[in-house]
């Protein structure tokens, strides 16, 4: 058991997700992915979590682990086109996962991934947290438009542009 991971989760500064994302900054991402998601054919879903309940840390579930449970139970992976992208957010651990579903992960490296998550996690060090997220959407609708680009047909949204705040 990881006694650093229960208190970071106890009492991280998680309870300041209302100051660091009101309905404005939620409102701004959401038009952020929706703007991406006029330029390609993927569909990005953004989760900010607060924290972990104890039982999941103690149980061993990581940032990672969350994230493909959400990545399934929010069915990002049910998408016409095997499209679908999940930007998951840990505030209590200052954590960010990417996951991206079969059709996206065939021509994005995880590389790619992993430098959308450095520069959110230097957004997040500076306090920019609302920034980071958007810079997040920013990038992964780039990176969507190069490698999944739009077919110029009108699509169904299928996921909520807005993102679910736990």
């Amino acid at each position: 058991m990881d006694m650093q991971r229960i208190v970071t989760n106890l009492f991280g500064a998680w309870f300041q997700i209302g100051r660091q994302f009101p309905a404005s900054a939620l409102d701004a991402i959401a038009k952020t992915v929706a703007a991406g998601e006029g330029t390609h054919r993927g569909e990005l879903r953004v989760v900010i979590e607060s924290r972990l309940p104890v039982s999941a840390v103690a149980s061993g579930v990581t940032a990672r682990h969350r994230a493909a449970m959400l990545f399934s139970h929010l069915r990002v992976w049910d998408t016409e086109d095997n499209s679908g992208v999940l930007l998951y957010v840990l505030l209590a651990e200052h954590r960010i996962e990417i996951v991206a579903d079969r059709g996206i992960s065939r021509v994005v490296a995880p590389a790619e991934w992993d430098a959308i998550t450095a520069h959110m996690r230097d957004e997040f060090a500076n306090g920019h947290y609302r920034e980071a997220v958007r810079t997040g959407v920013a990038e992964a609708g780039a990176l969507l438009t190069r490698h999944f680009p739009s077919d110029g047909k009108p699509r169904e949204n299928q996921l909520p542009d807005r993102p679910l705040v736990l």
